[in-house]
């Protein structure tokens, strides 16, 4: 199953950035430290073209730190780029992205040439609150449902350095598919955009894979990392939900409540210091998904071709 969501704010933002980007010095990313690469977006690539940009890896204080070196070290080895870890609501490592910003666009300061920074990020990264960290008042929405803050807004960090707010956005179409249920368990994507079952079983693959032992100290299911490793991905649902009291009349276990059970403890990060991919799966995941795109491209092409021969060939 796919996951997709692109609300009409969503189309207003990408318009809002395409006429601001002209004015703009250096490109502030915030990215989830949990999903790294799933958390950059690409429509924001294309339309910020080769501005300097600020990748800020939020929520590195939940994050598997070992992880987040691995991630550093990738968007650090990128042309125009500089990335830094950090908790938006610590001061101290907030207050290092101004500095960021200067070493990217070194000629701008100053009341003649004041620096012009756009932050963007997916929703519900945590952009509002560095935004309120770095300006030391309540100026941005926060919440932890996805899609709080709608319209740009001007923010003046000093005398000579702006700061533009955008409202959180995706893009159009995710063809990454682990990507989309990775935003969906961080909570990046609207609620009617998918099903919480299905995000919480690739959720708990993941965690299978590499935090097993996590697993058995926030549920105490008293297996083995194995033989947690080992189970099915329903069966370990279906065994947390239980153990956690998500019992219906009859004994069934209510799989939604376990779903979102397990969603919540990854989002509140009860479950411990979790990074769902390193740079080498995430490559994988996105050439993956190039080529899906590039067969899904090339079958409608034919079938245009197809079109246009068939009605080519008829009689006026």
């Amino acid at each position: 199953m796919a996951i997709q969501w692109f609300p009409g704010h969503m189309h207003l933002t990408k318009k809002a950035i395409s006429e601001r980007i002209k004015d703009i010095d250096v490109v502030i990313e915030v990215l989830d430290a949990r999903l790294p690469g799933s958390s950059a977006n690409p429509l924001l690539a294309e339309l910020t073209g080769h501005k300097p940009t600020l990748k800020v890896l939020n929520k590195q204080d939940v994050a598997d730190p070992e992880r987040t070196a691995l991630w550093l070290d990738w968007y650090n080895a990128r042309p125009d780029t500089r990335a830094v870890a950090l908790d938006a609501s610590e001061p101290a490592p907030a207050r290092k992205l101004i500095d960021g910003c200067h070493q990217l666009a070194p000629n701008r300061g100053g009341m003649a040439k004041p620096m012009r920074v756009l932050i963007c990020g997916v929703p519900n990264v945590g952009k509002s609150t560095l935004i309120n960290t770095l300006s030391n008042k309540r100026q941005a929405k926060t919440g932890d449902e996805a899609g709080i803050t709608k319209l740009e807004q001007r923010i003046t960090l000093a005398d000579d350095f702006y700061l533009w707010d955008t409202p959180g956005m995706l893009w159009p179409r995710i063809s990454v598919v682990e990507s989309g249920y990775n935003l969906a368990a961080s909570g990046a994507v609207g609620r009617n955009a998918y099903d919480e079952e299905l995000v919480a079983l690739e959720l708990l693959r993941r965690l299978q894979a590499h935090y097993a032992p996590l697993i058995e100290a926030r549920y105490k299911l008293g297996l083995a990392a194995e033989a947690i490793a080992a189970l099915p991905d329903d069966e370990l649902l279906e065994v947390i939900g239980r153990k956690r009291g998500a019992v219906m009349s009859g004994g069934r276990v209510n799989l939604q409540k376990a779903a979102e059970l397990v969603m919540t403890d990854f989002r509140t990060a009860v479950l411990g210091r979790v990074t769902l991919e390193t740079p080498a799966q995430f490559e994988a995941w996105q050439a993956a998904g190039e080529a899906r795109e590039a067969e899904r491209a090339a079958k409608k092409q034919a079938r245009e071709d197809r079109k246009k021969k068939g009605s080519g060939t008829r009689e006026p």
